[in-house]
């Protein structure tokens, strides 16, 4: 199955020029499943530790535009996640869309910091505590939203479930690129699935700087298959999913609860 990670800047500007040159990627791969960063058409919200409805609005709106772009990647199933509100609250909501079975909501982010730059918590709602695997193309999909990543018990959870691929899209830092890493290669060894995270890069209006390191991150030892950098922000590799399901029984996933 070939899958396809990647490092989008959320400058207007730049995501346009960025999105034709992952279009023609895409297609130039035959990509099948593609993961895009964290709420990666608007800006970053949670920079502002005060909630300001009419920005969450305006992100619904703007991610929806970005949305009907998703055809351009057909026959590429895609994965992200999107703002949304439901019975008045808000929630980081992550979803599959594909051309035949339209958006699927998979998951919506549990576990959010709130801290500066990253003021989550007073955005949004926390998703249920349901870390549940979605069909994708023949495969089997489970969520580890950003922070998510670090609550491996999750990620064990889908090791028990055969899920085949874990999905990651981030928001964070270039400062602790390495450490983002590092927990895709545990949340790959604890769930024995392919690690698959996006992430957003480049500079925002703030002067913050993004991480970049998109990553596929295999399931047996944790070895990194692949990262993107901004001179190689897109990265397609062709996985075996028959490695996966030969992880489950082996160390440490047989090991018993």
């Amino acid at each position: 199955m070939k899958v396809t990670v990647c490092e989008l800047s959320n400058e207007r500007a730049v995501l346009e020029e960025q999105w034709t040159g992952l279009v023609a990627h895409c297609r130039s791969n035959d990509s099948a499943l593609i993961v895009l960063p964290e709420l990666p058409f608007t800006p970053w919200l949670a920079a502002s530790d005060r909630l300001d409805q009419g920005a969450w609005m305006s992100a619904m709106i703007e991610h929806e535009s970005w949305a009907r772009a998703f055809i351009d990647l057909v026959p590429a199933t895609v994965i992200s996640t999107e703002p949304i509100m439901d019975a008045g609250s808000n929630y980081n909501e992550g979803f599959v869309w594909s051309a035949v079975g339209g958006r699927r909501m998979a998951h919506r982010k549990c576990y959010l910091p709130n801290e500066p730059g990253f003021w989550e918590a007073n955005w949004y709602e926390r998703g249920p505590k349901m870390f549940e695997k979605v069909e994708v193309d023949g495969a089997t999909v489970g969520f580890l939203i950003c922070t998510e990543i670090w609550f491996s018990e999750h990620a064990r959870s889908y090791a028990n479930s055969g899920v085949d691929i874990v999905a990651a899209p981030r928001a964070t830092g270039l400062s602790s690129a390495d450490k983002w890493v590092a927990g895709g290669r545990v949340a790959a060894v604890a769930s024995g699935a392919f690690c698959l995270s996006s992430n957003r890069s480049g500079v925002d209006a703030s002067g913050f700087e993004w991480g970049g390191h998109g990553w596929v991150i295999e399931p047996e030892e944790g070895e990194v298959l692949g990262l993107t950098s901004p001179a190689e922000p897109f990265l397609t590799i062709d996985i075996d999913l028959d490695v996966a399901a030969r992880a489950k029984h082996t160390y440490p996933r047989y090991v018993e609860e």
